[in-house]
C-alpha cells in the first residue's frame, strides 16, 4: 500500500464527520428549546416535540450524508485528504446558518422561509440585533467559534465507534432509510430543521405556477358599494369630518378588550373599546408591518413581496388620493425612518401633503433607548404624538391623519422601564391568571411594559386632539398591524387578529361587532359614510379586494379574506368561517379559536390558488385599475438609454448612501452634470435620501443658481429640522451669495432646532461677523 492510499480518508471518517454533525445539530435544538423555555414560550425543555426535533435533525443529517458522500470520495480519489477537508468546511457553514436561522426562529417565534427573497439582508440583520437582548448578539459572535469546537469534539469521540462503523457499510442505505422515516413524522417549526424548512420553502416559491388565465384585462375592477353600514350610528355635521388613523404596532386582539388572554395591560383601550365601534374579529391581512398600509388605505394585493415593495407601482386608488382629491389635507406620521420597508415612497406615489419620520424631529425630543449596538428604532410613542400636536392645523381644511407606532416593537425598552414594568408586577399581583398566562407576562415583562407605556401615549394624544381644531367633528380609527410577534399564540389565525375601533364624539350609539372582518374592508366603509353624507368625487369603479364592514353582532364568516403571512409567504385563506393554513382547513369558532384539521379543503386551496395567480397578474402587468381611474400617476424621471447604462456603471440600485458617496466625490472633481445625474435617479428610487437632496442643492450654489439651491435646501430643513449638514450648505450659500441677514436669521432656526448646532460653530460665527461688519445686527437692534 503507497503512501497516498494510507492518507486516504475512508467512509468511516465520514461517518465519523456525520455524526459529529448530528451532535452537534442537537446541542442546536437543546439551545433553541432552552431559550424558548426562558422566554416563556414552552413549558418544558426535554418534551415530545423535542423528541421529534431530533428525529427531524436525524432526517437532515441523513439526507446530507446522502448528498455529500458522493464528492467525498470524488475529491478523496482524485487527491487525498481534499473530500475529508471540504466536507469538514462545508458541514461547519451548515452548522453556522443553522445557528443563525434558530436565532431568528427564537427572535421572531417564525421561521425564515421564502419570505427571504422579499427582505434584504439588512432587514434581518436589524430583526435579530434588535431583539432586545444584548446576549443574542453575543451568541451570534460566539456561535461560530462554540460550533467549531463542538464540532471538534464530536469528532474526537467519535474515534472509540470505530468497530461499529465499520459494521453498518453500506452506509448511505441506512442514511437514506432514515430519512424517508422522517417524511412520515409530522413536523412544526418549532421542531424542523430551520435550514431544511429555508431550503423546501424557497424551492416551493420560485417553482409555484402562478400563471393566470384573465377572462378580463382588470379583473379587480367593480362600482363601488353604497352600503353606508356605519352611517346609522353617527350625527355628522355640516363639514366633512377629519380622519384620524393609530395604527398601533403589534396590538393584537390577545391584549385588547374583553376576553383577551393576557387582558389588563391596555387599560385605556379596553374602556375605548365600549365607547366606540368595535369588531372584536378583525384580521390584519398581513402578519408583518410591511403589508398594513397597502391593505388599510388601499385595499390592495399583496404583489410577490409585499405591494410596497415592487419595483415600480401600479396604478391605484387609496384612501389618501381619493381624500385628498375632495379637499383634504393628508399627513402621516411615525418615529422610525421612512424609508423603512418603503413607506415614503408608497406615501409620496399618493402626493401626500406632510410626512413626519425620524428625522424631522429636533431637539427638543429624546430618541428611544439604543440597543447594545447603539441602534435605535427612533422617537417613541409619546414623542411622536408630542410632536405631531406641536403642528399647526388648519381649521378651515378637513384633514387625513395617519399615524405608526413604534414602542410596542423590539427592543422593547419603553421610557421610564422601571417603572412600567414595576406596574406589570402590580397588575399581575391583583389579577388571577392560569399558570402558563403568568409564567409567559413574567418572562417577557419588557413586552407588557411596552404595551402599558403605549396605551398611555394613546390616552394622552386623545386628550389632546381635545384641544385642537374640530376635534368634535373628527372620526377615530385604532388598530393594531398585527400581533406581538414574541408573545406565543393560541393557533395560526392568531398573528393576524387585531381589534378594530372607530371612535368619534359624533357617534350617536356604541356596538360591538363579531363578525370576521378584515383590514380590506375600512377603506370602502369609510368612504362609504362621506359619500352618504357629501358630496365626494367618487371613482366610478375601484378595485378594492374587501367590501364595507359587516356590523353584525353575531360571530359570522361571510368574506373570502387572503392573509400574507410574511414577505413572500402567502400560504393563509379565510373563507367564511373555514381558515386554510400550510395545506390544512380548519373551522374557526366565535373566540377565533380553530377546530381540529379536517379534509376537503381543496375548495378553499383552491380559492387560494386563485388568488395567488391574480394577485400576481395584477400586480406585475399593472392591471389593478386602468388609467383613466388613477388620481394620482406615479411621476416616473425619465431617463436616456445611455444615461441608464451608465447610471447603472456606477450604481447597482441596492444601496442608495453607496451611490451617494459617488456622486460626491463626481462633484469634488467638478464633474456636476454626472453628479445631479446619479443623484435624479438616487432620489428617483429613494425620494427621502436628504444627502442627495443636499448635493443638489449645493451643486446648484456652486454653479451660481442660488436661487434653486436656497429653495432646495431650504425644502430640507422644513422636512428634516434636525439634520445638521443642511443648514451648512445654506449658510455657505448664503455666503456666497451675499444674503447676511438670511444667514442671521438662520442662526436662531438652527439652534432651536438642532443639537448638533455646534458642530458648524464656524458658520455661525462667521455670519454673525459678516452681519455685524454689514450693519445688519446694529440696524435690527434699532
Amino acid at each position: 500500500m503507497n503512501t497516498s492510499q494510507l492518507d486516504r480518508y475512508t467512509l468511516k471518517h465520514y461517518t465519523r464527520l456525520m455524526i459529529s454533525f448530528f451532535g452537534c445539530l442537537v446541542v442546536l435544538s437543546i439551545f433553541q428549546y432552552t431559550t424558548l423555555y426562558f422566554k416563556g414560550v414552552l413549558d418544558s425543555i426535554f418534551n415530545v416535540s423535542f423528541l421529534i426535533a431530533v428525529v427531524h435533525q436525524i432526517g437532515f443529517t441523513s439526507i446530507m450524508g446522502i448528498v455529500l458522500v458522493f464528492p467525498f470520495n470524488f475529491w478523496e480519489n482524485l487527491r487525498p485528504r481534499y473530500g475529508f477537508n471540504l466536507l469538514f468546511v462545508t458541514l461547519i457553514l451548515l452548522l453556522i446558518i443553522e445557528a443563525m436561522l434558530i436565532a431568528y426562529y427564537c427572535t421572531t417565534l417564525v421561521p425564515l422561509g421564502a419570505d427571504l427573497l422579499g427582505y434584504s439582508f439588512s432587514d434581518i440583520k436589524t430583526t435579530i440585533s434588535n431583539s432586545g437582548s444584548w446576549t443574542m448578539s453575543l451568541y451570534l459572535l460566539a456561535g461560530v467559534f462554540f460550533i467549531v469546537a463542538l464540532f471538534f469534539a464530536f469528532y474526537k469521540v467519535t474515534s472509540r465507534l470505530y468497530h461499529k462503523i465499520s459494521r453498518m457499510y453500506p452506509f448511505t442505505i441506512i442514511l437514506f432509510s432514515l430519512f424517508v422515516a422522517t417524511l412520515f413524522t409530522d413536523g412544526k417549526p418549532i421542531n424542523q430543521n430551520k435550514s431544511q424548512y429555508l431550503a423546501v420553502n424557497l424551492y416551493t416559491s420560485t417553482t409555484e405556477d402562478h400563471s393566470y388565465s384573465a377572462d378580463v384585462e382588470y379583473p379587480l375592477i367593480k362600482r363601488p358599494g353604497n352600503d353606508d353600514v356605519i352611517g346609522k350610528y353617527f350625527k355628522l355635521k355640516e363639514e366633512k369630518p377629519n380622519i384620524v388613523f393609530l395604527m398601533v404596532e403589534g396590538l393584537g386582539r390577545d391584549f385588547v378588550g374583553e376576553g383577551a388572554e393576557y387582558e389588563g395591560f391596555t387599560p385605556f383601550l379596553d374602556s375605548l373599546s365600549t365607547k366606540s365601534l368595535y369588531w372584536e374579529n378583525c384580521l390584519s391581512n398581513t402578519g408583518r408591518t410591511f403589508g398594513v398600509i397597502p391593505s388599510l388605505f388601499g385595499s390592495l394585493p399583496f404583489g410577490t413581496s409585499g405591494f410596497m415593495e415592487l419595483d415600480e407601482y401600479p396604478n391605484k386608488l387609496t384612501l389618501f388620493s381619493i381624500l385628498k382629491n375632495n379637499g383634504y389635507h393628508t399627513s402621516f406620521y411615525q418615529g422610525t425612518t421612512g424609508s423603512f420597508d418603503n413607506v415614503e415612497k408608497f406615501l409620496r406615489s399618493e402626493n401626500i401633503d406632510f410626512m413626519l419620520d425620524k428625522s424631522g424631529f429636533g431637539k427638543n425630543y429624546e430618541l428611544a433607548e439604543e440597543n447594545s449596538g447603539g441602534f435605535t428604532w427612533g422617537y417613541p410613542d409619546k414623542e411622536l404624538f408630542r410632536k405631531s400636536m406641536s403642528i399647526e392645523r388648519s381649521k378651515e381644511q378637513p384633514r387625513l391623519e395617519v399615524y405608526m407606532t413604534i414602542s410596542t416593537h423590539e427592543p422593547f425598552t419603553p421610557p421610564n422601564q422601571d417603572h412600567y414594568e414595576e406596574m406589570v408586577k402590580n397588575i399581575l399581583s391583583r389579577r388571577s391568571y392560569d399558570s402558563k398566562t403568568e409564567k409567559v407576562i413574567e418572562k417577557n415583562d419588557n413586552i407588557f411594559a411596552s404595551l402599558l407605556y403605549t396605551d398611555e401615549a394613546l390616552k394622552w394624544v386623545m386628550e389632546a386632539y381635545k384641544t385642537h381644531p374640530n376635534y368634535d367633528n373628527t372620526i377615530f380609527v385604532i388598530t393594531g398591524d398585527h400581533r406581538l410577534i414574541p408573545i406565543p399564540m393560541r393557533n395560526e389565525i392568531s398573528r393576524f387578529h387585531v381589534p378594530l375601533m372607530i371612535y368619534s364624539p359624533m357617534l350617536k350609539n356604541t356596538r360591538k361587532m363579531s363578525a370576521i372582518a378584515s383590514h380590506f374592508d375600512v377603506t370602502p366603509t369609510i368612504l362609504a359614510l362621506l359619500n352618504g353624507k357629501y358630496e365626494m368625487k367618487m371613482p366610478k369603479k375601484v378595485a378594492w379586494l374587501g367590501g364595507t364592514l359587516d356590523d353584525s353582532q353575531e360571530f359570522k364568516g361571510t368574506k373570502d379574506i387572503p392573509l400574507m403571512r410574511n414577505k413572500n409567504q402567502l400560504e393563509d385563506f379565510v373563507s367564511g368561517n373555514k381558515f386554510f393554513s400550510n395545506g390544512n382547513t380548519f373551522e374557526i369558532d366565535e373566540n377565533m379559536d380553530l377546530s381540529s384539521a379536517f379534509s376537503g379543503g381543496s375548495k378553499l386551496e383552491s380559492k387560494l390558488e386563485g388568488f395567488t395567480a391574480m394577485n400576481a397578474y395584477v400586480t406585475a402587468n399593472n392591471k389593478i385599475i386602468p388609467d383613466s381611474l388613477t388620481i394620482f400617476t406615479v411621476q416616473k424621471e425619465k431617463f436616456t438609454d445611455s444615461e441608464i447604462v451608465w447610471i447603472n456603471s456606477v450604481y447597482n440600485g441596492k444601496n442608495s448612501d453607496k451611490a451617494y458617496i459617488t456622486a460626491r466625490d463626481l462633484a469634488f472633481k467638478k464633474e456636476y452634470d454626472r453628479s445631479l445625474l446619479l443623484c435624479r435617479y438616487i432620489l428617483s428610487e429613494v425620494p427621502g435620501n436628504i444627502d442627495a437632496r443636499i448635493l443638489t442643492g449645493r451643486i446648484n450654489g456652486w454653479r451660481g443658481n442660488y436661487d434653486k439651491s436656497i429653495e432646495i435646501l431650504k425644502q430640507c430643513i422644513n422636512e428634516n429640522p434636525e439634520y445638521i449638514d443642511s443648514y451648512s450648505a445654506l449658510f455657505d450659500v448664503y455666503y456666497w451669495s451675499g444674503k447676511y441677514r438670511e444667514a442671521l436669521d438662520l442662526i436662531e432656526v438652527v439652534e432651536q432646532n438642532s443639537s448638533s448646532a455646534n458642530e458648524i460653530s464656524d458658520k455661525i460665527s462667521r455670519a454673525r461677523a459678516l452681519a455685524s461688519k454689514n450693519g445688519i445686527i446694529a440696524s435690527v437692534q434699532q
